[in-house]
């Protein structure tokens, strides 16, 4: 397994995908992800690559280099676990970890073919992360399959003994999961008018995957409204933007500029220009939506979405130079990701084709709070029906050929 360059993993430092944050903040020891995973005999080759502090969905990183999507290794990765996901994409790995604080997880791995799943909001410490944005950022896995998202799941979720909060999470329940036999009565919550908000190969590609899914186990989509989308979107900004601000105030107050990427440099003085009144109206806002989702799940499992609006773009050659701000692409990328990281809520992406250019397309299941068993078997189901349509990617290394 790999290792988000976000999470602590002795010796290695941890860049947060800069050339300076390592040397104000040594790695000490692993997070407890890491130490769960090293005491259940897994191997780690090593850190993977990231955007530059998490700031884009592209995962281009100056410093670095840039990830090569293994479908096109003109075209990114997506971010900010960009190196993750095209590790596994390729085959160097089965299973590696990222973080999620906008989507970071689920749409690197949209992009690049393989399964991300991001848990609910508290279901896995978080110690040993860097504290980039406390209240939206979670850790997450990137896998080839379902079964190896899951036993990197088991292995690594549960809280700390020494976590002293008010509220407990649920006991963690881990499915038998069976593709043949999965649960019935399934509703999956569908507002058109988002869903189809994407490019025309993502829509019909998803809107195929999610008619399949329904005929084969005789599941029902629901129609809802989920309204102000936008209003969240802007929230969130504000809270991650905040939080990631005032988590690296006192490193940048010394730090020499020219050790950033362009784009880093720009989200920086972004993010410190939200004072606090707006994050405190950002919070209400955040509470308001978590009702408005509630209601939703009282109709349904789970909400279905494309993972992203559009298939992987190409990169630029300025991007590997200098970083890369593509607020017109990064819109359509990160557009079904915000109530995941926002609310707190859990979300998995599963491949389920590809477009004329052989670009893999992933759909979303986003689930309420705990509901990761539930998840679990819906994205098993969607995966058993897509996967012997499954291509390998251009770049692709069989660790297991003997040759």
């Amino acid at each position: 397994m790999a290792v988000k360059d976000e999470i602590d993993c002795s010796p290695y430092p941890t860049t947060g995908g800069t050339k300076w944050l390592h040397k104000v903040r040594p790695c000490t020891g692993d997070a407890c992800c890491v130490a769960r995973l090293r005491s259940c005999g897994a191997i780690l080759v090593g850190k993977s690559n990231m955007h530059e502090l998490g700031a884009t969905p592209s995962g281009t990183n100056p410093h670095y280099g840039a990830p090569r999507n293994p479908y096109d290794p003109n075209r990114i990765s997506g971010g900010s676990s960009s190196g993750s996901a095209a590790l596994v994409s390729a085959g160097l790995c089965p299973a590696s970890l990222g973080v999620d604080g906008g989507g970071s997880v689920r749409m690197p791995a949209s992009l690049s073919g393989v399964v991300g799943f991001k848990p609910t909001y508290g279901r896995i410490p978080q110690s040993g992360v860097l504290p980039l944005n406390w209240t939206v950022g979670m850790v997450g896995i990137l896998a080839g399959t379902i079964e190896d998202a899951f036993i990197v799941y088991a292995a690594i979720s549960g809280q700390l003994r020494s976590d002293e909060t008010t509220t407990l999470p649920p006991k963690v329940y881990f499915p038998l999961l069976n593709s043949t036999n999965p649960i019935s009565n399934i509703k999956l919550a569908r507002y058109g008018a988002w869903f189809n908000d994407c490019n025309e190969e993502v829509r019909l590609c998803c809107s195929d995957a999610l008619q399949l899914l329904c005929d084969h186990y005789n599941w029902k989509t629901v129609e809802v409204t989920i309204p102000e989308i936008e209003v969240m979107r802007q929230a969130h900004y504000v809270t991650i933007g905040s939080e990631c601000s005032t988590s690296l105030s006192s490193y940048l107050e010394n730090l020499d500029r020219s050790e950033m990427g362009w784009d880093a440099r720009i989200v920086v003085d972004i993010y410190g220009a939200f004072d606090s009144n707006e994050y405190i109206k950002a919070q209400k806002l955040r509470y308001r939506h978590m009702q408005i989702h509630n209601k939703i799940f009282t109709k349904a499992e789970v909400i279905v979405t494309p993972t992203t609006g559009m298939t992987a773009y190409p990169i630029s050659k300025d991007a590997l130079k200098t970083g890369e701000l593509d607020y017109i692409n990064g819109a359509h990328i990160i557009r079904y990701q915000i109530a995941g990281n926002f609310l707190g809520l859990p979300a998995v992406t599963v491949p389920v084709g590809y477009d004329k250019a052989g670009l893999p397309i992933g759909i979303q299941f986003i689930g309420k709070p705990w509901s990761e068993p539930t998840l679990m078997h819906i994205a098993l189901a969607m995966q058993a029906l897509c996967i012997t349509d499954y291509r390998k990617p251009k770049v692709f290394y069989d660790i297991l050929d003997k040759k």
